[in-house]
């Protein structure tokens, strides 16, 4: 527990920020310059004092810190509880990191609204950050519903010619799933007296309320990561949305569900979790090897990316329910890796739509001899995608799969074919997109990267390189908390006279 309020300051800094912007008023040219530059300013402050959270977080314990607690509404014992372990905290930084990437990858392609688009992705930020660090149940669901909001405006005011249907799906699809989700919690209110996430934690639900509880969680994470069959929502977003929209999309919105089943389904329903484990796996095997079958067929470069992020976050799941610590740390850091790797693909896709308005892979080919700046940063992510030692996609695709091999060889043999699958649909977009003759007129005179967005793909490359060479950092401020995250598990199963299979 600390005095000062840095969790309060990093979450609604954003928020103060966006009413600045608010408040500019001017021609056209002069509130679009000066609502760019409050919102990257505003969302560079709030990641530079996000880093204090890494310099001062205690990695031998596992307990929530920077935590700040205020009376909300204590005749229904709710508060405003805040602070993170060593599994929030990551996300935290990931999305103070993407934020004034997504600013600044808009400087030139958003044109039109430009105040209220930045509106829109500073509010974003403060729900964002809000969700990963709420203790408390209800301040996690508002903000975890408050994030729809801006990213509904994003698509359906800023996206593609389809963007209302986009948008519609998208809120219609995450709100069917969060209903049930907010009946869940209200069911734990009522058997604990309260919605304090570690409470709850401490709580031992009965197993038959356990098992509905967790079918509820499941249909609200499930859409958010999105597991098969519920991932139609996210092609069609990720298309119609603008770059930075598809960015912090796959960079942080597709770890809600991730985050949530270890936040909630392991510690809270651990019987239940034990129960379901098998479906997981089944379903995420299937969203592993369909959806990179699909990926493989697209011809759109955008949809492409979209449906591998579907199959990736199918190694995540599978790892999440391991309930291995390598399975665990694997998945969580393929969430963070997955983060920077699909947001720079998104970008990367984003450089070349800006110069010629098109996503087809058919309209390109030969840009080496043009971009060759271009040519090695997108080599970089999509080896990273692939997962090549020394990239930041190797670490944890190695860590699920150690861990899944423990379990169940089976699942992992059927896991690891997404590696294959992956490296095959990459490679041939690479090929198609990069190599070859340069023979399209409307080609032969396209830029190669300019400084702005040289400056937007460095620290995304950096990223990339350091957590797949040096990874210690990273997986020091995980091994403790993912350690009682499991050991929780164990006790509560231990607790209701279960017997845990050899992991």
């Amino acid at each position: 527990m600390i005095q000062f309020p840095i969790l309060s300051l990093i979450i609604f800094l954003p928020l103060a920020g966006a009413g600045f912007v608010l408040t500019v008023r001017g021609d056209k040219e002069v509130v679009a310059r000066n609502a760019r530059n409050v919102a990257l300013l505003t969302s560079l402050t709030t990641f530079i004092l996000s880093f204090f959270l890494w310099f001062n977080f205690d990695t031998s314990t596992a307990a929530f810190q920077f935590e700040e607690r205020a009376e909300w509404m204590p005749g229904l014992n709710i508060s405003y509880h805040l602070g993170v372990d060593g599994i929030s905290m990551l996300f935290v930084l990931l999305t103070t990191l993407l934020t004034p990437i997504c600013v600044l990858a808009s400087w030139q392609s958003i044109t039109e609204r430009i105040k209220e688009y930045m509106i829109a992705f500073l509010v974003m930020e403060t729900m964002m950050v809000g969700m990963f660090s709420a203790l408390d149940m209800v301040v996690f669901y508002v903000f975890f519903e408050g994030v729809l909001i801006p990213m509904f405006l994003i698509i359906g005011v800023w996206g593609g010619p389809n963007r209302v249907y986009a948008a519609f799906k998208f809120f219609l699809y995450t709100l069917a799933g969060s209903v049930l989700m907010l009946l869940a919690i209200l069911a734990m209110y009522f058997v604990a007296g309260s919605t304090d996430i570690p409470i709850l934690m401490e709580t031992r639900f009965p197993v038959t309320l356990q098992y509905w509880l967790w079918l509820a969680f499941f249909a609200s994470f499930a859409v958010k990561v999105p597991m098969w069959p519920v991932h139609t929502w996210l092609p069609d977003a990720h298309v119609e949305a603008p770059t930075a929209g598809s960015v912090i999309l796959a960079g942080v919105l597709l770890k809600f569900g991730g985050y949530g089943f270890l936040r909630f389904s392991l510690p809270m329903l651990p019987e239940a979790t034990v129960l379901f484990t098998p479906l997981i796996y089944a379903l995420s095997i299937i969203a592993i090897i369909y959806t990179s079958l699909v990926a493989l067929a697209q011809e759109d470069m955008k949809k492409l990316v979209a449906y591998s992020s579907v199959a990736h976050m199918g190694f995540v799941t599978v790892g999440v329910f391991t309930l291995t610590v390598q399975g665990i740390e694997g998945a969580i850091y393929m969430m963070l890796g997955h983060g920077v790797v699909s947001a720079a693909l998104f970008l990367i896709v984003g450089v070349v739509y800006d110069r010629t308005h098109s996503r087809d892979i058919e309209t390109y080919g030969g840009l080496v001899h043009r971009m060759p700046a271009y040519a090695l940063t997108f080599m970089v992510f999509m080896l990273a995608s692939v997962g090549l030692p020394g990239t930041v996609g190797f670490i944890g695709e190695f860590l699920v799969l150690v861990g899944i091999f423990q379990v169940n060889t089976w699942v992992a043999a059927l896991t690891a074919t997404g590696v294959i699958l992956g490296a095959v649909y990459m490679l041939y977009l690479y090929r198609r997109i990069i190599f070859g003759k340069l023979t399209k007129d409307s080609l032969k005179k396209i830029l190669d990267l300019s400084p702005r967005e040289i400056a937007v793909f460095a620290p995304l490359l950096i990223l990339v390189l350091w957590m797949g060479v040096y990874p210690l950092p990273f997986l020091d401020v995980l091994h403790v908390s993912v350690n009682h995250l499991i050991e929780q598990v164990n006790v509560a199963k231990a607790a209701a006279g279960g017997v845990l299979a050899a992991r």
